[in-house]
This record gives structure tokens, sequence and C-alpha cells, in this order.
């Protein structure tokens, strides 16, 4: 039986992808400078964006769907509950 880090990941189908060529000629130092494949350093290079910006897009797109179905609170009567707490508290 195979470990968790031993199995590869399910590949997709390949894709076509057009990239400027002095993006290209970085990709390939990088994957001959690193004994690895033009693949392999793209994947990476997509994971770190999704990861950072991408999650971004991705939470706003949550949020957007969140208050499509109504699941959200309007600002001023959440501060204005806030404020009155603080209140509450002090006295």
């Amino acid at each position: 039986m195979a470990d968790a880090k031993s199995e590869k990941p399910v590949l997709s189908d390949p894709i076509t992808l057009r990239v400027p060529q002095d993006i290209l000629d970085d990709i390939e130092k990088i994957a001959e400078t690193s004994d690895r494949s033009r693949s392999w350093v793209i994947v990476r290079a997509l994971k770190y964006y999704l990861m950072a910006e991408g999650n971004d897009i991705l939470q706003i797109r949550k949020g957007e769907e969140q208050i499509a179905r109504g699941e959200f609170v309007d600002a001023e009567e959440f501060f204005a509950e806030v404020l009155d707490e603080k209140k509450s508290d002090a006295a």
C-alpha cells in the first residue's frame, strides 16, 4: 500500500497556453536549474497564485454568493448593536 505522499495528483487533460516569450524563457531557466519540467514550474506558480490573489478573488465571489442568498448583516444594524453592547459593558 502506497502512502499518501507518494501518490501522484490526478491530472487534467493537457491544455494549450500562450505566454510571453520572456516569461517562457524564465520558466525554462527555472526548470533547467531545478531539474524540473516546465509543467512543474507552471503548476507551482499557479498554486502560489491561487493561494494568494486567486484566493482573494474566490473569497469575494463567496461573499457575493452569500449576499445573493440573503446571508448577510446590515452594517448599520451591526455597528448599532456593537456600540450598544459597549455602552452596556461600561455601566
